[in-house]
């Protein structure tokens, strides 16, 4: 049941956009509007859809939610987003969306972010 679970998750672009970007560490609904170009009910029902099937998880800053992959990844999970992580290598969204984060995790003062929180630097998920 991990796995389709699992495949269910990667069936929608927005969310493979999301997991992959949540692979460089962990990231507020705002941060996703920005680089994504996505509404906040978007971006929220997606990140919604993912904690429910267990693949991401939230803690709350403030009036904000932040959120992660989930700490204890399934074998299945991790070679999942293994595999996403050397596919959006030649995707150019994917590649965009890297570039985006990493203009926000240097510029931070972006007026867009709807948020006080600079997106943290972090490693990328272990392989």
């Amino acid at each position: 049941m991990e796995l389709i679970r699992i495949y269910q998750c990667l069936c929608d672009a927005t969310r493979l956009r999301i997991l992959h970007l949540l692979t460089q560490g962990p990231l507020c609904v705002c941060h996703f509007q920005a680089i994504l170009g996505e509404p906040q009910v978007k971006v929220s029902k997606h990140l919604g859809y993912l904690k429910r099937h267990g693949l991401v998880e939230a803690r709350r800053e403030g009036n904000w939610r932040v959120y992660r992959l989930v700490r204890r990844a399934t074998r299945e999970l991790q070679a999942n987003l293994a595999c996403l992580q050397d596919c959006a290598r030649e995707e150019p969204r994917f590649r965009r969306d890297l570039e985006r984060l990493r203009r926000l995790r240097t510029n931070g003062d972006d007026p867009s972010l709807a948020c006080c929180a600079k997106p943290t630097p972090a490693k990328a998920v272990a392989r």
